[in-house]
């Protein structure tokens, strides 16, 4: 089959939506956020416009919450996105809970992960964020027998980039390593 070359296009999504959440001046700050990425079983990547304000507080404390949205969430989650936090005062946005290490973290988000900041890589435009993850909070209803994160309970919104829009998840393939198992060379 031919493919037509469609420039430089990011194929990456649709990702997991989540929102950011950093103390900036004293108070939580939140942003929804659709670029993030998996750099190892324990570091993750968050890019924010470096415009963006929750920047400040993350530059400033060195932390940052990534709070995984559901459905339940969502309005509210969209809603972080809507407006700038240097002109709308997003602290009561959400249900708080204040990590040990004063990481603002939203109480109804059913994943939280509490990142510490390691580096800061900027590109055109952005700052990316190269995170370890502290701590990661789950409510117990979305955990499996093993007490791993079982994402069919789970259920993150995700997000695709090209159209805007919010997607739900899908249903379950297979087992990954399953499908080539029994494939002729």
């Amino acid at each position: 089959m031919m493919k037509k070359n469609i420039g430089n296009t990011l194929a990456l999504y649709p990702t997991p939506l989540v929102v950011v959440g950093a103390m900036v001046n004293g108070k939580p700050n939140w942003l929804l956020v659709g670029h993030l990425g998996i750099m190892g079983h324990d570091h993750v990547m968050v890019s924010l416009a470096q415009p963006h304000y929750t920047n400040q507080g993350i530059k400033e404390s060195g932390m940052l919450s990534i709070n995984i949205v559901d459905e339940a969430l969502l309005p509210k989650a969209d809603r972080s996105g809507c407006v700038s936090g240097a002109k709308a005062d997003k602290s009561a946005l959400f249900d708080v809970t204040v990590s040990e290490n004063g990481v603002p973290m939203i109480a109804d988000a059913p994943v939280v992960m509490e990142c510490k900041v390691e580096d800061i890589y900027e590109t055109k435009g952005f700052d990316n964020f190269i995170c370890t993850i502290a701590n990661t909070y789950a409510e117990e209803g979305i955990l499996n027998e093993a007490g791993k994160i079982d994402y069919r309970a789970l259920k993150p919104v995700l997000f695709e980039m090209p159209t805007y829009e919010y997607l739900k998840t899908g249903e379950v393939l297979g087992k990954c390593m399953s499908f080539g198992k029994d494939t002729q060379k």
